[in-house]
């Protein structure tokens, strides 16, 4: 019996060793940023969008995990001013783009992740925009107190069709390509 409590014992000790090196690090929303450019047949926006929670999980210092949900209300251009400004923000927050006062939110919640060397991981997440949700899989970089990725999402698998040559025919230069960029660098 004595010999069945000490086996016991050292089971719930190797569990709690286990579960205290499982270590989440929340995300610092204030020094975080990601960048988007969206590209057009005619040139190209530039702006940012703010991160309104997110975490990574590590354990034994190796990513492990991850989830964050993105402010899309924030959802501005930085390469235009003014009137012109104004107007590229509330399109992109009306309904034939990103819909942000029915979808206020996206989000981002790691599903595999496979080390690849040198602090470079290889991620496989799901996205949800526009309450549709489908896979990504990028790489992303964790040194120290911050990690970085670059992103290419394809729009129009988030019902985001306006102005896409793969739905629409005779654009010309009114064409806007399906494929935009994000460019995350997260403190933590």
């Amino acid at each position: 019996m004595k010999n069945l409590k000490s086996i016991a014992l050292a089971f719930v000790v190797a569990l709690s060793t286990l579960a205290v090196t499982a270590q989440t690090k929340k995300v610092d929303v204030s020094k975080s940023t990601i960048n988007w450019v969206g590209k057009k047949v005619t040139g190209e926006h530039s702006g940012t969008v703010n991160i309104k929670s997110g975490a990574l999980v590590f354990k034994k210092n190796a990513l492990k995990g991850g989830t964050f949900t993105v402010d899309m209300t924030s959802l501005t251009s930085t390469d235009l001013t003014g009137e012109y400004q104004g107007k590229l923000n509330g399109h992109l927050k009306a309904d034939d783009f990103f819909g942000t006062d029915k979808y206020p939110t996206s989000t981002l919640v790691f599903k595999t992740i496979a080390a690849k060397g040198n602090d470079v991981y290889t991620v496989t997440a799901d996205l949800t925009i526009k309450a549709k949700t489908n896979p990504i899989t990028f790489d992303i970089t964790v040194k120290g107190d911050t990690a970085t990725t670059a992103l290419k999402i394809d729009r129009t698998k988030y019902d985001i069709k306006y102005g896409s040559k793969s739905f629409f025919e005779g654009l010309g230069d009114k064409t806007i390509y399906d494929d935009f960029d994000l460019t995350v660098n997260l403190k933590f």
